[in-house]
């Protein structure tokens, strides 16, 4: 439990649930998963079978939202075990952080919030 809080003490930016499929590719491979959560800098995802990846390796999630709008995010693995990858994310376009950014405002309901963690990030 000591390693969750203290996982949770270095969260700066919240952490929305999203249950939905995510495509994840590196240089050679792709896998089909699932997203458990979103926040404005990284991921949480099922492990999908097969996935073999080591932390620091860049990877690129596509997600596909309820609309048929696509988020894509430059990610690094920073954490994982059996059922679970945590991603930081390194990058993302202009018009897939607009896409986050609506769906951190409908999950969120509190646009303050959200628009103090846009400034935090630089």
């Amino acid at each position: 439990m000591k390693h969750s809080t203290k996982l949770e003490e270095q969260r700066h930016y919240t952490r929305v649930p999203f249950d939905g499929p995510a495509r994840l590719s590196n240089a050679n491979t792709s896998w089909n998963g699932r997203l458990i959560d979103i926040s404005l800098r990284g991921v949480l995802l099922e492990r999908p079978p097969g996935w073999e990846g080591k932390m620091g390796d860049p990877f690129l999630l596509e997600l596909l939202l309820h609309n048929e709008a696509v988020i894509k995010m430059q990610l690094s693995a920073v954490h994982f075990d059996k059922r679970r990858i945590g991603f930081h994310c390194d990058h993302i376009d202009l018009e897939s952080m607009g896409h986050l950014k609506r769906l951190m405002e409908l999950n969120l309901g509190d646009e303050d919030r959200l628009n103090r963690e846009l400034s935090s990030m630089g």
